[in-house]
């Protein structure tokens, strides 16, 4: 039993170590970059207008071009010649893991900033607050999510959307079937095939993938707001010196205008692959975040 004890007491101080020299090789991420020439982005496949593929490896969207801009900024700040630039394609599952041990530097694509996260990630400022709401077909008839009631609901697994489902029905008593699709685009196609009756998500992902289908008209976006929610991009923890390189950035391109000048670009305009509109405008709280960048997390909107 001794030797047992022993020998787990030598594992987990392997273990503990190990973790201890992975930190250490992954915080100074300013260092990593200035080290090697290059930084990892993690971008995701279908996360509306914010982060997106464009196929063969291209990806692009709101958050992608935020960051393109971060990036310029600390390659001229510290007078790299060059940065290459590595994109790692994370879902709702993995994005958290892949920036804590190191495989990606920093996430665009489109995390809730929440207290629980912060525990063990960092968030930039705040340029986009999110209203969760559902998406259903015009024909269903469903209006509210009191008529969800022994239906079928999707949602993507890792996100915020399957918790507040969840909860929601545990205050109302609403008795509903769970689908959950791998990514966003998976979960569209649940409602779109007809084995979900809404699907509830991120209001700018459920406009982007309307905007994106073969028949825009048949889907509307009703229902209560679920929840209101800032989405930023992520950061490792305890890295003060490349977290301060990235708001500053990011405070600087929301000072100028020029993350005003993004957000018309992304959800007003024509966008790829099928020049489609999202036609959402910027909401009085994400205007209010442009005016004041901050990493508040959700529960301090919540709040108010």
């Amino acid at each position: 039993m001794k030797k047992s004890i022993s020998t787990r007491s030598a594992v987990l101080a392997a273990a503990m170590l190990a973790i201890g020299w992975a930190h250490a090789q992954t915080s100074d991420t300013l260092k990593k970059i200035k080290d090697t020439g290059t930084i990892t982005i993690g971008v995701r496949e279908s996360s509306g207008a914010m982060s997106y593929t464009l196929g063969g490896g291209k990806y692009t969207g709101f958050h992608y071009d935020v960051c393109q801009r971060v990036l310029a900024d600390i390659k001229k700040q510290f007078g790299l010649k060059k940065l290459d630039v590595n994109y790692q394609s994370v879902t709702p599952q993995n994005r958290i893991l892949l920036v804590q041990n190191g495989t990606v530097d920093i996430e665009c694509g489109t995390t809730t900033n929440n207290a629980t996260r912060q525990l063990g990630v960092a968030f930039a400022p705040t340029l986009y607050i999110e209203e969760v709401r559902m998406a259903v077909k015009v024909n269903s008839g469903i209006t509210s999510i009191a008529q969800l009631a022994n239906r079928t609901v999707a949602a993507t697994t890792g996100s915020t959307s399957v918790q507040l489902l969840r909860k929601h029905e545990r205050a109302t008593g609403v008795k509903f079937n769970e689908l959950m699709g791998k990514d966003n685009s998976d979960a569209f196609l649940l409602l779109e095939s007809g084995r979900a009756d809404a699907y509830v998500a991120d209001g700018q992902i459920l406009a982007t993938l309307i905007s994106m289908s073969k028949n825009p008209g048949d889907y509307r976006i009703v229902g209560e707001v679920l929840s209101v929610e800032p989405i930023a991009i992520m950061m490792r923890k305890d890295d003060p010196a490349f977290k301060k390189a990235v708001d500053d950035s990011i405070k600087a391109m929301a000072e100028s205008g020029e993350v005003a000048k993004l957000y018309d670009k992304w959800f007003l305009q024509p966008i790829p692959p099928n020049n489609t509109k999202v036609g959402l405008p910027a909401t009085v709280l994400t205007k209010a975040a442009w005016a004041n960048p901050t990493d508040k997390p959700l529960e301090d909107y919540a709040k108010k």
